[in-house]
């Protein structure tokens, strides 16, 4: 089985699963070897990869973070992020394409004054809205990890995140709070927006957006323990079907201490509900 450091030179190779652990103390303990942390050994420029056995979390489908790859990604992804100029025009003018035909289903005419540029502007549109699809986790945190004698929670709140809903194609919008107790280490505070701009630029639902979103962080830092919150407006029940404009959803994960201590999970809460 492929060694930390082959599996950086050798994405292809399997990366080794460390021994299943107590889903009550999983992101608890950290083992200090060494005097500097095993898991921060430099290769090849990027930090080794955390180890891939999950934290204590819901079920979810979703294999490991992906250190090497696109992080969770979909079909066709890695065709995207390594087209040629050529594949890449190609798939711009396919794109263009669908959406004149769109508009001709809708009854509009695509040659007017007004729309003529409409097919192209919206292919670029949802090659930028969908961009997180060509992001890795490792490049966006970008080795911005540091030892730190912390264990207190640290909330990066009211992040803005905008992602399209996958089943109807339009947005949907609100905000993002984080926190996590550190083990010893700690991640450079933009890189939680960032992070939670990569998922959200993708198709996405509202529950599996929050769910990615803090397990990627507990990958990287293994933490004690991770807890997102995102609250949202569906413009999907907004502008169509129901049409509720007032409608909020709430979604979140809890991994770690914050989802088996009721103390820690409560003073999270707190914290990012005040003002």
């Amino acid at each position: 089985m492929a060694q930390p450091a082959e599996f950086l030179r050798n994405p292809q190779s399997s990366y080794p699963t460390a021994p299943a652990q107590d889903s009550s103390s999983a992101l608890e303990t950290v083992e200090e070897e060494q005097p500097r942390d095993p898991r921060d050994i430099v290769t090849n420029g990027y930090l080794t990869p955390a180890a891939t056995d999950r934290s204590a979390s819901p079920y979810t489908r979703s294999p490991a973070v992906d250190f090497d790859g696109l992080s969770w990604p979909s079909l066709g992804t890695r065709s995207r992020l390594e087209a040629t100029p050529e594949e890449a025009k190609a798939r711009h003018e396919k794109m263009t394409g669908a959406i004149k035909t769109l508009l001709e289903c809708v009854g509009e005419d695509p040659e007017r004054e007004g729309l003529l540029q409409t097919p192209k502007r919206y292919a670029e549109a949802m090659m930028f809205l969908t961009k997180g699809y060509e992001e890795n986790l490792r490049d966006i945190v970008n080795n911005a990890v540091f030892h730190e004698d912390h264990d207190e929670m640290v909330i990066v709140k009211d992040i803005e995140v905008f992602s399209l809903c996958e089943h109807h194609l339009v947005p949907f919008t609100g905000r993002m709070h984080i926190g996590y107790i550190p083990n010893g280490r700690v991640m450079g505070l933009s890189k939680f927006a960032r992070i939670a701009n990569m998922f959200g630029r993708r198709l996405q639902v509202q529950e599996r957006l929050t769910k990615q979103v803090a397990l990627a962080i507990a990958e990287v830092l293994q933490p004690q323990g991770v807890a997102v919150i995102m609250e949202s407006s569906h413009l999907c029940m907004v502008m169509r079907g129901v049409e509720k404009t007032t409608s909020k959803t709430t979604t979140s994960c809890m991994l770690g201490c914050m989802r088996s201590r009721d103390r820690t999970r409560a003073e999270f809460l707190t914290l990012i509900n005040k003002g």
